[in-house]
């Protein structure tokens, strides 16, 4: 499966180093553009990859097709234990680390690339960035929750246990509930992976200002201008 992608390159060319960024539920890589065209300003070496997920069927939403990484068939209690078709997750997984492979053959090393995601995304995105078999230079994951979660440290691979993970998530997220985000931050902590937490007061399930700067001081942290 060949997915479209948004592309804001950098101000600069060459670029020196990638951002690959997933979007959440229902949305496609434009939502994230505007974002990302900000961020862009402080970081001139840096070109953002905004892929577009594929239209299928989503259950929680009473069959309507809409742009999923993979079909969520129940939000669990709540909404922090979804029920989710592995099948579809596998597929977008696999799409999206051919754009990382793109992005290498294009002559930016692995330890360059930052993989991130909103909500559906930020799950999607940690999973392919603790599975993959690059050593990646960070991952973001805002407002997001742990898929297979009985299964990911197994899946997880020695080439990121090191790399840097930011987690960003408001205390008032009424979609993604707070608890998911702590929950991947904890797990990650006791496994013994390199990861901050950001909780913002007040944000719900969106972004605010000071969440796009906490970004960028991450990414001038992982993927610095050389």
């Amino acid at each position: 499966m060949s997915l479209t992608s948004v592309i804001i390159p950098s101000r600069r060319i060459p670029h020196t180093a990638s951002v690959i960024f997933l979007h959440g539920l229902g949305d496609s890589g434009e939502g994230w553009a505007p974002v990302m065209s900000e961020i862009r300003k402080k970081l001139g070496h840096v070109k953002f990859v905004l892929p577009n997920a594929p239209i299928r069927p989503v259950t929680i939403n009473f069959g309507s097709k809409m742009p999923a990484w993979y079909d969520i068939e129940s939000l669990g209690r709540g909404g922090s234990n979804r029920k989710i078709e592995e099948e579809g997750v596998i597929r977008s997984m696999a799409s999206v680390n051919r754009i990382i492979r793109d992005e290498i053959d294009s002559g930016i090393p692995s330890n360059r690339i930052v993989i991130g995601g909103f909500s559906q995304g930020a799950a999607t995105s940690l999973l392919i960035g603790l599975t993959s078999e690059y050593p990646l230079a960070g991952m973001m994951v805002l407002s997001g929750y742990l898929l297979l979660k009985d299964k990911i440290f197994n899946m997880a691979t020695e080439s990121n246990k090191g790399t840097p993970v930011l987690i960003c998530h408001g205390d008032n997220d009424e979609v993604v509930p707070y608890e998911g985000g702590k929950q991947i931050y904890e797990l990650l902590k006791a496994k013994g992976y390199s990861v901050s937490f950001k909780t913002y007061p007040g944000m719900g399930h969106s972004s605010t200002e000071e969440e796009v700067s906490d970004m960028i001081q991450f990414l001038n942290q992982v993927i610095p201008d050389l």
